[in-house]
C-alpha cells in the first residue's frame, strides 16, 4: 500500500463533513512532500504522531501477536530450537510479502470502549 493509499481509502470512506484524524507513528514517511501535498488538498485530515519511542504503537508488536496467535497458540513445539525455526519461517514468510499494520475504528468504538474502561477503573461497575 502506498502512502498516500491509506488516507485516499479513508477519504472515500467517511462523509465528507467529517474530519479524519490519524495517529501515526514518528516514521518518515508520513512526513513526505507527496503526503503533505495530499494533506493541503484534504484539510478535513488531521495526522498526529505517537511520541518518539512510544510502545503502545510501536509496529514490531503487532507482529509478535500474530507469531503468538499463528505460531505458538496453534503450534506444538517440543523444543526451543523448533519454535526458533517456526518463528523465522514464518518471519521469512512474512518478509517475502510485507504488508504495513494498519488498524482503523469508528471514533463510536473508540468512544464506548473509553467508557467501559471508566466505568471500570472508577469502581462504579462494583
Amino acid at each position: 500500500m502506498s502512502s498516500r493509499s491509506f488516507p485516499a481509502k479513508i477519504d472515500a470512506e467517511i462523509p465528507d463533513d467529517q474530519d479524519a484524524h490519524l495517529v501515526c507513528d514518528n516514521h518518515g514517511t508520513h512526513k513526505t512532500l507527496a503526503i503533505n501535498a495530499w494533506l493541503v488538498k484534504h484539510p478535513r485530515f488531521h495526522m498526529h504522531f505517537t511520541p518518539t519511542s512510544s510502545s503502545w504503537i510501536n509496529q514490531v508488536e503487532p507482529r509478535f501477536g500474530f507469531i503468538t496467535d499463528e505460531l505458538i497458540r496453534r503450534g506444538s513445539h517440543t523444543s526451543v530450537q523448533a519454535l526458533e525455526t517456526d518463528i523465522r519461517a514464518w518471519a521469512n514468510g512474512w518478509n517475502d510479502d510485507p504488508k504495513p499494520f494498519i488498524w482503523t475504528k469508528p471514533a463510536e468504538q473508540i468512544l464506548e470502549s473509553i467508557g467501559r474502561l471508566l466505568t471500570r477503573i472508577s469502581g462504579a461497575a462494583q
